[in-house]
């Protein structure tokens, strides 16, 4: 099919013929490249679900932990008397 969009070539790995086993039982019919091209929304989709999870789970532990250290006043100006210009 005519594109004007840039075009990759992936090799079948072992891992990747494993995929698009499987992707062929989710989307019967569908090309072997479109196989691909849906394995890679999918992968993408579940990697910013990650990302997201983990910026979640950072944020959770940050606001447990807000308030909880008691530190000397003056405590982060002395600290960054110490930092190099």
């Amino acid at each position: 099919m005519a594109t004007t969009l840039p075009r990759i070539q992936v090799t079948q790995t072992p891992e990747l013929a494993a995929g698009l086993e499987l992707a062929e039982k989710e989307w019967p019919g569908a090309s072997r490249s479109e196989l691909v091209a849906r394995l890679a929304v999918a992968g993408s989709e579940t990697l910013a679900a990650k990302r997201a999870a983990r910026r979640s789970e950072r944020r959770k532990v940050l606001e447990e932990t807000r308030g909880k250290f008691n530190y000397p006043p003056n405590y982060l100006d002395d600290l960054r008397k110490e930092w190099p210009e």
